[in-house]
């Protein structure tokens, strides 16, 4: 158990926009932040982070919540590893009482697997630096690299002996189970016998963003026909290569520091990289680019520089990896070294001024590469130009933007020696070829259609619950104007001296909480949802104590659900900012502020609500109990609708 004291100090450090900024590229938009969504695919952002609050909300996926939440959600952590992660960001010194066995036991399928990855790269790294074997094989080899111990430790790099099971054999010491040494991949499994998988390799392991073991690549260091070269971890419930980039974990925050990533192909030109100074850039790790890999850079920048050495039938096959890329709406360039240099000897041989400044003079724009490329395999051969030009079209269809479409089709134009006109016509082509097939895919019906019934598979809307709208109305205003102080309009039902009803107009200063928790009270009010039920007890506690919410430290007495719906709450207001409606001269009225009718209108509303439920209730009396004095039912029903008809006129209402 983690103590509370490291609860509250993590609650405290902790900075929301921090948090998530190392997961998302972050854009100040007023007081806010947006970006693109972290669980969702999208191109337009719709994520919004308040650091005024505190609390993030996702639009496009409903989720949201404060920055322990945010690494629940994103990371698929526990609550504790959730603490834990944040502690050690901020340099926070856990407090915690050790797991008991049945405790550990308990910890999920997943989790056993990310226990069992962390101990193999704390065994790998030991084994590279404190054992002989490791010292003169592993370490010699990183050594001739090029790479200094700091480096070496910096991306945890390590060795597995060159024997059958000493791996194996250790983690079975230590008590991991050879279920999950089996399922990560870590140990091969065959009747009795077990083998490591990774048996006299040197070893790279492989981390997710925010920095858990998902998996290893192994380099074999003896000449072995029979044996692989470089050998990944099998796909397991925490490994999935096509969505995985290796050197993200440290490169993430100088990728977005930088707005640029350059991707690489191999572990030694990322690290490579790394060391002589050019620090934001990852590697695809041998497997063809895949959407989910250029998502995880576009939520940190929308620019990458692919690199590529001077082999041009390497670079030919990974053109249509970069196709992707475009798709997204992201800026390509392309780089390429001399010939016989790749991006880890380049790195090696130069220093990082020399570095940066190669990458930033030989960098050029991806359309303008392909085009180039392409037009020297068709010189003299004008059926293979038409097909080259029809080819870089293509690339031009899937960028988003039609000003970047536009200049790129001039710049093809030039290049080919090709008319503006003729592309245009066949971008044109391309384009509504895609509509069309499109528009096939939306119309076309997965399975024949058959008659149903009308009584048969109806699927009704769900009812608008008008109670739970007002109860969530209530909740809102107290949270967002709870402590503030205004000037009600109010009515006061009297009898005058012949008995009739009248009513006199009142002006009430009070708190928005006095004004809603004394007509709550007076009309003897109960929330029937559960969760704006407590909701309004630890509101009523909140503000009678301390006259003012912070947000908080209020999200961290709450409840998992509770938590949510205050976040949902307190940032609904933020989505119309995300839509920039200013720009288009309409002008959205300001949620933050105060206004006075909101509250009368909500309370008027609720009071509505309620005579109807106490009219219904005495029509059912009467029904199940025709012996009660049916003429007092109908006064008391009578008094009820004079009632609403006067709150109905004050909400201008017609019954």
């Amino acid at each position: 158990m983690i103590s509370k004291s490291t609860i509250e100090k993590v609650f405290d450090i902790a900075r929301v926009e921090e948090v998530i900024g190392d997961f998302v590229q972050l854009k100040k938009s007023g007081s806010n932040f947006k970006g693109l969504s972290p669980f969702t695919e999208e191109r337009t952002p719709s994520f919004m982070v308040s650091p005024v609050k505190q609390i993030w909300k996702d639009f496009s996926s409903g989720k949201g919540g404060n920055a322990v939440s945010f690494i629940m959600e994103h990371e698929h952590f526990s609550y504790p590893e959730a603490i834990k992660y944040l502690a050690k960001r901020y340099g926070i010194e856990i407090e915690e009482t050790e797991q008991t066995d049945e405790e550990k036991q308990k910890a999920s399928e997943k989790e056993s697997q990310f226990l069992v990855s962390e101990f193999a790269k704390t065994f790998f790294e030991d084994q590279l630096f404190n054992t002989t074997e490791g010292k003169q094989i592993g370490l010699s080899y990183f050594k001739e690299r090029g790479f200094t111990t700091e480096t070496i430790k910096d991306f945890s790099l390590g060795y597995s002996p060159d024997q059958w099971h000493a791996f194996t054999d250790e983690a079975l010491k230590k008590g991991y189970q050879l279920n999950y040494l089996e399922k990560t991949g870590l140990s091969i499994v065959k009747g009795d016998k077990k083998f490591d998988r990774f048996k006299g390799r040197v070893i790279f392991p492989i981390f997710s963003m925010s920095g858990r073991v998902l998996g290893f690549g192994g380099r074999i260091l003896k000449n072995d026909p029979k044996a692989a070269k470089y050998l990944n971890s099998p796909e397991s419930e925490i490994y999935h290569k096509s969505k995985v980039l290796y050197g993200l974990y440290q490169a993430k925050k100088y990728i977005a520091k930088e707005d640029n990533c350059y991707l690489v192909e191999g572990y030694t030109d990322v690290i490579q990289f790394f060391q002589t100074g050019v620090k934001n850039v990852v590697a695809s790790s041998g497997t063809a680019l895949t959407p989910d890999q250029i998502r995880l850079i576009n939520r940190l920048t929308p620019n990458i520089t692919v690199l590529f050495d001077g082999d041009a039938a390497g670079i030919r096959a990974s053109l249509r990896g970069i196709d992707l890329i475009l798709e997204q709406g992201m800026n390509v360039k392309v780089c390429t070294f001399p010939a016989g240099e790749d991006p880890d000897s380049f790195a090696k041989n130069n220093n990082e001024v020399e570095l940066k400044a190669y990458l930033n003079d030989n960098a050029t724009d991806f359309i303008q590469f392909k085009a180039s490329l392409l037009a020297e395999s068709a010189i003299n051969d004008p059926i293979r130009k038409a097909e080259v030009t029809r080819e870089i079209v293509n690339s031009i269809s899937l960028i988003p933007n039609e000003i970047q479409q536009e200049i790129y089709i001039k710049e093809c134009a030039r290049i080919m020696n090709v008319s503006e006109e003729v592309l245009f016509s066949s971008l044109a082509q391309i384009l509504a070829k895609k509509q069309r097939d499109e528009s096939k895919k939306k119309y076309a019906p997965e399975k024949p259609m058959a008659l149903v019934k009308p009584e048969e598979n109806q699927v009704k809307a769900e009812a608008v619950d008008p109670k739970y709208i007002l109860e969530r109305k209530i909740i809102s205003l107290l949270l967002k104007h709870g402590h503030e102080r205004n000037v009600f309009n109010d009515v006061v039902i009297d009898i005058d001296e012949n008995e009739e009803i009248i009513y006199k107009n009142l002006e009430v200063e009070c708190s928005v909480y006095d004004k809603i928790y004394k007509d709550l009270q007076d009309d003897e009010t109960e929330f029937s949802n559960p969760i704006f039920s407590e909701l309004h007890k630890k509101i009523e506690v909140e503000l009678a104590s301390k006259g003012k919410i912070e947000v908080n430290a209020f999200l961290q007495s709450l409840s998992q659900d509770e938590a949510t719906e205050v976040t949902h709450i307190l940032m609904e207001d933020e989505k119309e900012k995300l839509h920039r409606w200013q720009d288009a001269n309409i002008f959205v009225t300001d949620k933050s502020i105060l206004d006075p009718k909101e509250v009368v209108q909500t309370i008027l509303s609720m009071r509505r609500l309620l005579i109807k439920e106490k009219v219904n209730q005495f029509g059912e009396k009467i029904k199940t109990n025709p012996n009660e004095d049916v003429f007092q039912i109908l006064t008391e029903i009578k008094d009820y609708k004079q009632l609403e008809v006067i709150i109905s006129k004050r909400l201008d209402r017609v019954l």
